[in-house]
């Protein structure tokens, strides 16, 4: 009985042993296996890849996004118009990489059941290589949390998200510069300005920007900047209806001139004319067809004057701190030198909160307004600052005039017109320059 009961436990052991390896196995098996709700990608591909997007839908016209030899993108269909770079990145980007939520079926034997065999979307994506992969996007789920798509030459249907089908789902007017003007900022060297019955020009050398007409004179970069900005930032909108349309240009056509400007790059020059009417602004492009109503910050900001684009501030040496500062105010001299960190007058090391006090004065040192040549007396104050390791010297001469002061640079026959707390108020910055205190003593 002990032998058998023995064998017994034997074949047990045994039997739950190759239970339990057999379990183990299909178990790693499993495990190795993709799980049954897998997504995977639809198209995978980068977006430097892609050279062309045709994107078909229903009751539409065809839109078709391609890059023209600059390497820009550009619209081709339905017109050419050139497109919103950034928009087009976005669309190209969403195009690329397609990944879906499930797969529905993996041999679909009738796709008109997900809306598939006449689709309300479909995307032809042209590589540089040129293959052309068509991604059909059908109906919406039954939880309109996504939509049905496939790939064509591809048996299986998947869902994909609903983020994916609005981020494929783009027409013209979405993927259209919607710019009144198109030129290229980095390359624009040339800006003209008729406004208030004067006109202006600007130009830039390098990053500079400087007045040519009607006479040479400094430019506030800071305003000429603004003035591009509001430029570049003017835009059409392509959702008005004709009524409206028609009421822009009429309102353009009966409007009171504001503004024309002309920009220049390197491809040539556009024009902008924006007319008031009433409240309204109505601008007119030579870059793009039609009149179009613009913001009246657009007006606003064209709707200026020589003097607002003129350079108030008498010296130019801005964030970088000058080498050498020499001030003649009234019979008292002032002189005092930078080396190193540290500035000194006649061989003593100054107090640098004071001398930092000068220089925001000096930094900061503007005119209130323009003078028109008039008789100048003879300068109370005398001022040269020299700055980019004595490349630049720019030396001013202040003279009184009644109650206040006006000011000239001499390189310049400008006269800039100075209020007497401003003058005040530097002359005492200069005079409270002091010694910097000994240093403490160790004990």
């Amino acid at each position: 009985m002990r032998l058998r009961g023995l064998m017994i436990a034997t074949v047990v052991m045994v039997a739950l042993a190759a239970g339990v390896y057999f379990s183990n196995k299909q178990k790693s098996a499993e495990a190795a296996k993709p799980p049954a709700d897998a997504s995977p990608k639809i198209l995978a591909l980068t977006d430097s890849e892609i050279s062309k997007l045709d994107v078909k839908k229903k009751d539409a016209p065809e839109t078709v996004l391609e890059k023209n030899n600059a390497g820009k993108w550009q619209l081709t269909a339905p017109k050419q118009f050139l497109a919103d770079q950034e928009a087009a990145g976005q669309l190209v980007t969403a195009a690329s990489t397609v990944a879906s939520d499930r797969v529905v079926e993996d041999k679909a034997s009738d796709v008109s059941a997900y809306g598939l065999k006449a689709p309300s979307l479909e995307v032809d994506i042209t590589t540089k290589a040129g293959k052309t992969s068509k991604l059909k996007i059908g109906d919406d789920t039954p939880t309109n949390s996504g939509a049905y798509a496939m790939l064509e030459g591809d048996p299986r249907v998947f869902t994909v998200a609903s983020y994916v089908k609005s981020g494929l789902d783009k027409s013209v007017n979405d993927l259209r510069d919607k710019r009144l003007l198109t030129f290229d900022q980095d390359k624009l060297s040339r800006v003209e300005l008729v406004a208030k019955k004067q006109d202006m020009e600007f130009g830039r050398d390098k990053d500079q920007w400087q007045i040519v007409k009607p006479k040479p004179l400094r430019a506030d970069g800071l305003q000429v900047e603004e003035l591009i900005r509001k430029l570049k930032d003017a835009k059409m909108d392509l959702t008005v209806s004709d009524e409206d349309a028609k009421k822009a240009a009429s309102g353009f056509a009966s409007g009171t001139p504001v503004a024309t400007v002309k920009a220049t790059d390197a491809s040539g020059t556009q024009q902008l004319e924006v007319r008031k009417n009433k409240d309204d602004y109505y601008a007119k492009s030579s870059a793009v067809d039609g009149v179009h109503k613009v913001t009246a910050d657009l007006g606003t900001g064209l709707d200026k004057g020589l003097d607002d684009f003129r350079n108030k501030k008498l010296f130019d040496f801005g964030f970088n701190d000058p080498n050498k500062i020499e001030m003649h105010n009234n019979g008292k001299t002032y002189a005092f030198q930078k080396t190193g960190e540290d500035w000194f007058s006649n061989g003593k090391k100054l107090d640098s909160t004071s001398v930092q006090s000068l220089l925001d004065k000096l930094r900061d040192f503007s005119a209130s307004k323009f003078v028109e040549f008039t008789a100048v007396a003879a300068p109370s104050i005398d001022l040269t600052v020299t700055s980019n390791d004595g490349k630049r010297v720019e030396k001013v001469l202040i003279s009184k005039q009644g109650s206040d002061y006006v000011a000239k640079r001499e390189t310049e026959p400008s006269l800039y017109g100075l209020d007497a707390k401003t003058v005040d108020d530097l002359s005492k910055a200069a005079s409270d320059v002091k010694e910097a205190p000994p240093p403490s003593k160790k004990k």
